[in-house]
């Protein structure tokens, strides 16, 4: 039963099989308001999507539960809430979002939808509640995460998760860099890092992962979780094998996004131990991404994130070359990856609060 509250409706979200499928009325719907509400937070559409392009994200796994409503007000959609459950062994987080636009927003909306959020993470068991949220560079009171690096104005948005219990537990920067301007740079950093990474050579591919790969870049995949800086953010040990790269890798396939890895691979024992990931979307003239980045622990060292990173940019800008930017998200405590990303080029452009409450 839809639950209707403070002049809006909770409708649960129906997943089509594809997009011009009868019912994918409300998906669609979702995606648009979506991509309002992060041009209205960043100031530009670099964060949107299609779609079809989003739809592989939302069809089922076997890794998480994912809950989704569609907020509609006014007779139209105009947000969206989700809860993902990861179904790991002792898991006992959650992952959530509230999304409204600005139009709509002071009504009330935004808490009873956090009530539903609550309600949907207690009834699966999960105490710890995570979520993330963009908040654009401005003057004013500013809040710091235990950390001590970076910080966020005292916005609407932090103004929400504090009235409803949440603790500020890390901030992200979020860069961009120009891939329309000279790469002198990158090619001289490249030929530093090889120099450096002697023992280890480049290895690149788009998907599917080659078999021979897929093992090495499945583990590395898993230590996402556990290499990265992560403060006081909890996070569930994932298991990856050939079968989650397979449907990691139709996630950008199916759609017609174009995904590049760029790997450091050990020579002597042909350990996959560092790698990068590019992406953009069906319409390569939009904004890239970098999503995950990693060198594994016992590699450091070795200017390997360097290496990944501007073999990584060196192919992309062949590969995709009327892409005008590629966006990343670093933690602000990474400092080692943060000082990589600098002397490459990338610019900060904004931040984003990675939020926490525990329940009791």
């Amino acid at each position: 039963m839809p639950t209707t509250v403070t002049e809006a409706e909770f409708r649960p979200l129906t997943i089509p099989a594809a997009v011009d499928a009868d019912d994918a009325a409300d998906f669609i719907a979702m995606v648009r308001a979506r991509n309002e509400i992060y041009r209205e937070i960043a100031g530009h559409g670099d964060e949107s999507i299609s779609p079809a392009e989003l739809l592989p994200h939302y069809q089922a796994d076997p890794d998480e539960d994912r809950f989704v409503w569609i907020v509609v007000a006014d007779q139209e959609v105009v947000g969206r809430i989700g809860v993902d459950i990861p179904r790991h062994p002792g898991s006992r987080s959650a992952y959530w979002i509230v999304e409204l636009l600005r139009r709509v927003q002071g009504r009330g909306i935004g808490a009873r939808a956090y009530e539903l959020v609550e309600k949907v993470a207690r009834e699966h068991g999960r105490t710890v509640l995570q979520s993330w949220a963009q908040h654009p560079a401005a003057a004013g009171r500013q809040l710091s995460p235990p950390t001590g690096f970076g910080a966020i104005p005292e916005d609407r948005a932090a103004r929400f998760y504090l009235r409803n219990g949440y603790a500020l537990e890390q901030v992200e920067r979020n860069s961009a860099f120009d891939l329309t301007g000279s790469f002198d740079t990158v090619r001289r950093l490249l030929a530093e890092a090889e120099h450096a990474a002697g023992g280890y050579r480049i290895v690149q591919w788009s998907p599917p992962t080659p078999p021979e790969l897929a093992e090495g870049y499945a583990w590395m995949k898993s230590r996402m979780n556990t290499d990265a800086p992560a403060a006081g953010m909890e996070f569930d040990e994932e298991v990856w094998d050939a079968e989650r790269v397979a449907r990691h890798d139709a996630r950008y396939t199916d759609p017609g996004r174009l995904l590049l890895v760029t790997a450091a691979q050990h020579v002597a024992t042909g350990e996959l131990c560092a790698f990068n990931e590019l992406v953009v979307g069906v319409d390569r003239t939009e904004a890239s991404h970098q999503e995950d980045t990693l060198v594994l622990r016992e590699h450091r060292g070795h200017k390997l994130g360097t290496l990944v990173k501007c073999a990584g940019l060196l192919s992309w800008r062949e590969l995709v070359p009327d892409s005008p930017r590629v966006l990343t998200y670093n933690a602000e405590e990474n400092r080692p990856m943060l000082d990589i990303n600098e002397a490459i080029g990338f610019v900060p452009i904004a931040y984003e609060g990675a939020w926490k409450k525990v329940l009791t």
